[in-house]
């Protein structure tokens, strides 16, 4: 059985979504996650609520006023980075993510359930900023797409039809 281009690009947008989660949610090695959650009980979970970010922009102001102490850049860049290939991804499978908002849509959907994943297990910290980084990111990758999309870099469909 052939795989079509579509299918190729679908499994390789999966990896990428794995990859995605390995970075951001199961980063610490096999024994730390099983400690984390060796400890998970009501308290612990309730004390991510405490340790959560609700304001918008104060770990973004935190990464710029501290930036000669912090790994700043890594931090805000890599939030954007990595979501990049999602705006990608979306519209060069999926013709309706085509649409400006329906990726954005998308992206901000993913990034609050990595953001809330992380919030009531303890792999992480609950962050807002990290939301908007990730947003910015798939914004960033679906601008690339288009403009891919005008120089003739991506296969879609309607190439795909036309070349037949």
């Amino acid at each position: 059985m052939k795989l079509t281009d579509k299918r190729k690009r679908q499994i390789l947008f999966a990896v990428y979504i794995l990859f995605v989660l390995k970075v951001i949610i199961f980063k610490y090695p096999y024994e730390q996650l099983r400690g984390i959650v060796d400890t998970w009980s009501r308290e612990v979970i309730l004390e991510g609520l405490d340790s959560a970010n609700f304001t918008l922009f104060r770990t973004i102001k935190m990464y710029i006023d501290y930036a000669d102490r912090l790994n700043s850049f890594e931090n805000l860049a890599g939030n954007v980075v990595v979501f990049m290939p999602y705006g990608v991804f979306l519209p060069w499978i999926w013709r309706r993510f085509r649409n400006f908002a329906d990726t954005l849509l998308a992206a901000f959907l993913f990034s609050v359930s990595i953001e809330v994943f992380q919030l009531f297990s303890a792999f992480g910290a609950f962050d807002v900023d990290d939301v908007l980084l990730n947003c910015m990111g798939s914004v960033a990758g679906y601008l690339v797409f288009m403009a891919g999309e005008k120089l003739g870099f991506w296969i879609t469909k309607e190439k795909e039809n036309m070349e037949k």
